[in-house]
């Protein structure tokens, strides 16, 4: 049944990605921020629009959460975690990192999850001890066991941060820069968890927990990566923050993110 479930879902994020894409363009360019703002409402919504009706045909018992930058523990059932335009800041300035997130939540776990990146044309799924596959084929994290050889990564602060986690942010920056090969940062941490999945990255690491981001977290697990806290307890919605990377690198990059 969930096999069945999740090929309907992956078809309606493709949906969804579609529509998204024919409103995308690299020549993508908003002189001003209500014109931005607008544009970022009006994808969110084209691309939320498509997906609602068609999840609940999918799952009319699974419930829908409107607050795609919520965090904390969600009520016993089932829920559809929905990011319609991960990265969506990067799409209305014409570049091609972005994406369209699902995931369905059962009983405070991710179960399903669809991340679907259009203009690559790659769709990452998984379930639940199902695996992890992009484009039908199974994904791996990689085999890195050296810390000081791995592909680092995590997000940007975001408008309205305190101060004490900004700084808190960019301290960690500075120490895994020390430690690791290289760290990027950028936006949407959707996509760096999906590149960890694949083996592209190596490890991400972030200090908020947008439940949204249960899809990518789902991915990582079902492809062989560890994903904890920052205390190093399993991960759970209700987490403040959290570290997703390949076995070989997770206790070294822990450890580099929690000293002192």
């Amino acid at each position: 049944m969930d096999k069945e479930l999740l090929a309907a879902t992956a078809t309606a994020v493709r949906h969804a990605g579609a529509r998204m894409l024919r409103r995308y363009s690299p020549e993508s360019r908003q002189a001003g921020l209500t014109g931005l703002l607008t544009s970022l409402h009006d994808n969110d919504t084209a691309v939320a629009d498509t997906l609602r009706p068609a999840l609940a045909e999918i799952r009319p018992e699974a419930r829908w959460l409107d607050d795609e930058h919520g965090s904390g523990p969600l009520p016993a059932g089932e829920w559809w975690l929905i990011d319609p335009v991960g990265g969506n800041v990067n799409a209305v300035h014409g570049m091609p990192d972005w994406n369209i997130g699902v995931s369905l939540v059962r009983d405070g776990r991710p179960v399903l999850a669809v991340v679907c990146f259009p203009v690559l044309d790659e769709t990452f799924t998984a379930l639940e001890g199902g695996g992890t596959f992009l484009n039908g084929v199974p994904a791996h994290v990689s085999g890195k066991t050296s810390l000081d050889g791995a592909l680092a990564g995590t997000g940007q602060g975001q408008p309205g941060q305190d101060a004490e986690l900004l700084d808190r942010m960019g301290a960690s920056f500075g120490v895994m820069s020390k430690a690791a090969l290289h760290v990027r940062i950028s936006v949407p941490v959707s996509q760096q968890l999906a590149l960890v999945a694949a083996g592209r990255m190596d490890l991400h690491w972030q200090f908020d927990n947008v439940r949204s981001q249960a899809a990518g977290v789902l991915l990582v697990q079902e492809a062989g990566g560890v994903v904890t806290d920052l205390e190093g307890s399993p991960w759970t919605p209700a987490c403040r923050s959290y570290l997703a990377a390949a076995p070989g690198v997770h206790a070294a990059a822990l450890a580099v993110l929690t000293a002192g």
